[in-house]
């Protein structure tokens, strides 16, 4: 998932700072604020995934305080293990739908709808290169 929001805000990003005149900006706009409600929608599921986990791992840790026993120090391990990945998964989503608000705004901008001063600047947009 984390790599299809990275393409898809890098064809957002190369479109917006090619500078050409774009065409269509208000059906841009539509697809963008559909492509914005997926992955909010994504965004809200790996949040309660990554609390639910969070509050498994609490449970299994007072457990462990408790009873003391190297099954519940091996669930730990595990629990903690994917909650990396799941914080990291989580904060990818976050970032991305936080730049597919400024390419919105951005849009905005371009089509006279609201002042300049009020839209963040493309620049401090940065995306990382894509691993293959």
């Amino acid at each position: 998932m984390g790599k299809k929001l990275k393409e898809y805000i890098i064809q957002l990003q190369k479109l917006l700072e090619s500078g050409e005149n774009i065409e269509n900006i208000e059906e841009l706009k539509k697809e963008l604020l559909v492509e914005i409600g997926f992955w909010q929608h994504e965004r809200f599921i790996h949040l309660l995934v990554t609390v639910l986990f969070a509050l498994m791992t609490l449970a299994v840790f007072m457990i462990l305080l408790f009873y003391r026993q190297i099954s519940m120090l091996i669930l730990l391990i595990a629990l903690l293990s994917l909650m990396i990945p799941y914080i990291r998964h989580y904060y990818i989503l976050e970032n991305g739908v936080q730049t597919l608000y400024v390419f919105y705004e951005e849009l905005t901008r371009r089509q006279g709808n609201i002042p300049e001063s009020c839209v963040p600047e493309l620049k401090g947009v940065v995306i990382k290169e894509l691993r293959k």
